[in-house]
């Protein structure tokens, strides 16, 4: 799949045109971006340090539950803020929440990061999600360059630093992964619709998470690769509607049958009593 979400990289580097100039050739944005790996798996024994700054493997943060992985680093100027504000916007209208449906994993690709910095940054973005709710099910991570680049490479998802303007270049993304590590889908930008997400979590669940309703949706709508949004599937409407029809007109026929049946025995018992 094509490399995408370039004019995120122009937002980021605006920022800091005061700086340094700003370098748009071609070859500076090369290899920039989201590179698609579905049904890929991540190095689940690459270890990181948690906000407490505990040595942990990233495998301490896959159970039974899917991951929404965030691939952001802590002290960027712009865009990382907006792919964490995004995403906490898309969440919270859901059903579904973190730590107990789901968990959200926030990886920083910068080895500057500290834990007091994923830490700090933890407290701020649960907390905008839920002042109640805590910080129960979202993890901020920091590491060193080799198990960053291990993770991030997986992810198909490549960076740069530019030491002119001393910022990372990078795209706008999070990833939904499945409970043992399997990447299950892309969602693209920095605002992320409800449905899409729910959809994602359901999906990587293989539907232990989730109602009825969520169900009925994914099997109307299909996830689209390249926009990284799911769409109705026109033929999968008409066959539950089908479906539903079916349904209802064997309902009402069974309704009739029983009433009729009912009126036929209670004339024959008056007859019998004649």
């Amino acid at each position: 799949m094509k490399y995408a979400i370039l004019m995120s990289v122009f937002a980021t580097l605006s920022f800091a045109q005061q700086a340094a100039p700003v370098r748009t050739t071609e070859s500076f944005f090369a290899g920039i971006g989201i590179q698609q790996k579905l049904n890929a798996s991540i190095p689940l024994n690459t270890m990181f340090r948690d906000e407490q700054g505990r040595l942990v493997p990233l495998r301490n943060f896959f159970h039974t539950r899917p991951v929404l992985l965030v691939p952001v680093y802590y002290e960027c100027p712009m865009l990382c803020s907006q792919v964490l504000s995004g995403m906490v916007a898309g969440l919270r209208p859901l059903s579904i929440s973190p730590g107990k449906d789901f968990d959200v994993v926030s990886i920083s690709f910068n080895p500057a990061d500290t834990p007091a910095d994923a830490a700090k940054t933890r407290a701020f973005y649960s907390h905008r999600y839920s002042t109640r709710d805590g910080t129960a099910g979202w993890h901020f991570l920091t590491g060193s360059d080799a198990s960053i680049h291990a993770v991030m490479d997986a992810l198909g998802y490549h960076y740069r630093y530019d030491p002119a303007t001393k910022t990372f270049v990078h795209a706008s993304g999070i990833m939904v992964l499945t409970p043992q590590g399997t990447i299950a889908r892309y969602l693209y930008g920095v605002d992320y619709e409800p449905k899409d997400l729910e959809l994602s979590l359901v999906e990587a669940s293989h539907g232990k998470v989730g109602d009825l309703a969520d169900q009925i949706l994914l099997f109307c709508c299909h996830y689209d690769a390249s926009t990284g949004k799911y769409t109705a599937t026109v033929f999968n409407v008409m066959r539950l509607c089908g479906a539903l029809m079916v349904l209802i007109l064997g309902t009402v026929l069974g309704l009739f049958w029983r009433f009729d049946l009912g009126a036929h025995r209670a004339k024959a018992q008056e007859a019998r009593f004649r």
